[in-house]
């Protein structure tokens, strides 16, 4: 077990069409040839190690335990060249990445992928490809499809994670290489990061083509969204689900019960049990959930929910739950396969280790909405019951998008205190949550009332 790593930042790896990808690259201080665990990731390769799953050990622990560790930005983001359009390269460029890591001179030539959300989608996608080294993934948090359950959902435009994704992660915090790349103005920038603080001006611009915190220099990818309302071609090129038959690697998911993305993670777990191309793939293939948030893995609260200890690393410690599943399928460690779903129950607050997903011996039941004609609020006569309704008063309520319900953990969050205002277009946020600014001395706006 190696005790110290040799880092090597900025490594150049040369994609197909000769654009430049770069990664830094974490050996164990030994000799020798090591499997690798690559992060593909267009967050920022500096930020994202040691971090990588639930407690932020991984990166370290891996190279303690004898892994090399490989942290890339992907195409367009950061360090790399090249245009960032999300989704589109991923798979040709994690084929490039894995091939290349196998080649290396430090390298056994077996190679996993780890990490969540979008660093998910990198390894789904570099999956379908079949690049000849890559032996096992492990992505959370992630979907199945990208039209259907990300861009959009239920056929509309999910307006909210699009705009606030685009804005933030995919913007603003790549400003230094935008103004590299684009001769963007500090203004500019400094625009940018106010609508993202604000971000109910940029919501409620109509039409959606004329995004004024977004052009189509930084963010074109954002307007071919809108344009590709239909799962037509564009879509089924990069959807997961289509995939599954082709693919050969086994997958260790896992997703939250709160996560945006939990569909999309238990389909992956589904069709790759179901269908995946090679014997290892489907019966080695995990699932696990926890009572988490899209960014809450492996914590004990969720929103204004606390499932105590057992609910982050004291019952399921996601660092070491992927350092095991890799010394499983990189080093040829372990005994036998552990149960292949292991889930949280919610009330109980236990973990339990199942044999399938959905369990064989859940009964379907259908539920049926009932109220006397006031339904419309959470002190309401609404329930729902496996009796179905008769004679019932309709129910309404006021649908306005501009002024809409929150979540629970929306509201604690939006308790009043100092915000900066440095432009008008913060004026509708502070009065909606009742917060005070700090740029007129914390004095409360006119018209605050809550």
């Amino acid at each position: 077990m190696a005790q110290s790593a040799v880092v090597r930042f900025d490594v150049p790896v040369t994609m197909r069409d000769g654009v430049k990808l770069y990664a830094d690259v974490y050996l164990p201080a030994a000799e020798g040839k090591f499997p690798v665990i690559l992060m593909r990731t267009p967050y920022d390769k500096s930020q994202a190690f040691p971090r990588g799953g639930g407690s932020g050990g991984l990166g370290l622990a891996a190279v303690r335990m004898g892994f090399a560790i490989a942290i890339q930005d992907t195409r367009g983001r950061y360090t790399s060249d090249g245009d960032f359009v999300p989704f589109v390269n991923e798979a040709h460029d994690g084929y490039d990445t894995i091939e290349w890591l196998a080649k290396q001179p430090w390298s056994n030539g077996k190679t996993g992928m780890f990490g969540g959300s979008y660093v998910g989608a990198t390894q789904w996608l570099a999956a379908t490809t079949l690049p000849p080294h890559l032996t096992a993934i492990a992505p959370s948090v992630t979907a199945s499809d990208y039209h259907e359950g990300w861009t959009y959902q239920g056929g509309a435009f999910s307006l909210g994670f699009n705009l606030s994704w685009a804005l933030g992660p995919l913007t603003a915090r790549n400003r230094d290489a935008l103004m590299r790349r684009l001769g963007l103005t500090p203004e500019r920038l400094e625009e940018m990061i106010d609508a993202v603080d604000a971000m109910s001006p940029a919501f409620r611009t109509l039409p959606l083509t004329e995004q004024p915190y977004l052009d189509r220099r930084e963010s074109a990818y954002y307007f071919d969204w809108l344009a590709q309302e239909r799962d037509g071609p564009f879509w089924r090129g990069l959807c997961i689900e289509d995939h599954y038959s082709r693919m050969t690697v086994p997958s260790l998911n896992v997703g939250g019960w709160y996560d945006i993305f939990l569909m999309g993670t238990i389909r992956n777990y589904q069709g790759m049990r179901k269908a995946a191309g090679s014997p290892a793939a489907r019966s080695g293939t995990r699932l696990v959930i926890g009572p988490w948030s899209h960014t809450g893995l492996a914590t004990n609260a969720t929103g204004m929910m606390d499932f105590g200890q057992r609910a982050g690393v004291t019952g399921v410690d996601l660092d070491t739950l992927t350092l095991e599943w890799y010394e499983r399928w990189l080093m040829g460690k372990g005994g036998a396969d552990a149960s292949p779903v292991k889930i949280f129950v919610m009330g109980d607050n236990v973990w339990r280790d199942e044999s399938e997903w959905p369990l064989a011996r859940a009964q379907r039941t259908r539920y049926y909405l009932h109220s006397n004609g006031r339904a419309n609020t959470r002190r309401g006569d609404g329930a729902l019951i496996a009796v179905g309704p008769s004679g019932e008063r309709p129910d309404s309520f006021i649908y306005d998008p501009a002024n809409p319900v929150r979540t629970g953990a929306a509201r604690s969050a939006a308790r009043p205190g100092p915000v900066r205002c440095p432009q008008a277009l913060w004026t509708s946020r502070l009065r909606r949550t009742g917060q005070t600014c700090s740029c007129t001395r914390r004095r409360p706006l006119a018209g605050t009332s809550r």
